[in-house]
């Protein structure tokens, strides 16, 4: 069998394609898409810089189509990425950290500490464990309430 430029930029499309299986974020899929358009120019007979820039080109187009609307059918409902500071978590209740190498008080959210000031009386140590209900940030500090006692 003969490799030629078409096969080999089949072979990388085909790749890609596979590797986005272990991705999810439909970047590689899209970068696939385009080493495919490169794949036909090659077919087509033009030569290697022509494919270079038909792959920037559909790459170009591709990957923003495939963040923009290809990804959201393939995700959960109520699934938000990057939504860190979008106002998701407002009215959440957390309970208070304390960071090990500087003593800092904050809270965790989705995974990454921010420190935190209570917005009544701009406060930002709190005891280990306290209630607090997320309001907003203000840059990478959490501005949050001390959250109402439970009754039991």
């Amino acid at each position: 069998m003969d490799w030629n430029p078409a096969l080999l930029w089949l072979a990388l499309s085909l790749l890609l394609a596979l590797a986005e299986l272990t991705s999810g974020a439909m970047v590689l899929l899209a970068l696939g898409i385009a080493a495919l358009f490169a794949a036909l120019l090659a077919w087509l007979g033009m030569p290697l810089a022509w494919q270079l820039i038909g792959l920037a080109l559909a790459a170009g187009v591709m990957v923003p189509v495939a963040i923009k609307f290809i990804r959201p059918w393939f995700s959960p409902r109520g699934v938000a990425y990057g939504t860190t500071g979008t106002g998701v978590e407002k009215g959440r209740v957390y309970r208070t950290l304390i960071r090990d190498y500087d003593g800092a008080t904050g809270i965790k959210v989705n995974g990454d500490f921010y420190r935190l000031r209570v917005q009544e009386t701009a406060a930002t140590e709190l005891p280990l464990g306290t209630a607090v209900i997320f309001k907003e940030f203000d840059g990478t500090t959490a501005i949050v309430t001390i959250a109402p006692p439970k009754e039991h």
